[in-house]
């Protein structure tokens, strides 16, 4: 099953979030125009070195289990076009989803 659902962020931006339930694990993803955070499913060496030249930004946070939590959480690692954008490991998802805007 999937369900998608927006959430508006402190600053008034909308974001969309996207869970996907699969047998024995859940995808969670939340997305802007530019880029997107997503649970620990996100291969974020694959984005970095095989999908380089794409520029995807993304950051990863390990251990949530509803979107919500995806958006407290702290990011785990990121793309290294995340960090060129001023998003970094530790940081909340909701702040990384707004620089993301």
């Amino acid at each position: 099953m999937m369900r998608m659902v927006p959430f508006v962020l402190d600053g008034g931006e909308t974001v969309l979030g996207i869970e996907v339930k699969l047998p024995k694990t859940t995808l969670l993803s939340i997305s802007t125009d530019k880029g997107y955070i997503m649970c620990g499913a996100l291969d974020v060496t694959l984005l970095n070195e095989k999908l380089a030249d794409r520029e995807i930004v993304a950051g990863r946070a390990v251990g949530v289990r509803t979107l919500e939590e995806l958006l407290n959480a702290p990011l785990e690692s990121v793309t290294y076009t995340a960090e060129a954008m001023g998003i970094v490991a530790g940081m909340k998802g909701s702040d990384a989803l707004r620089r993301m805007m």
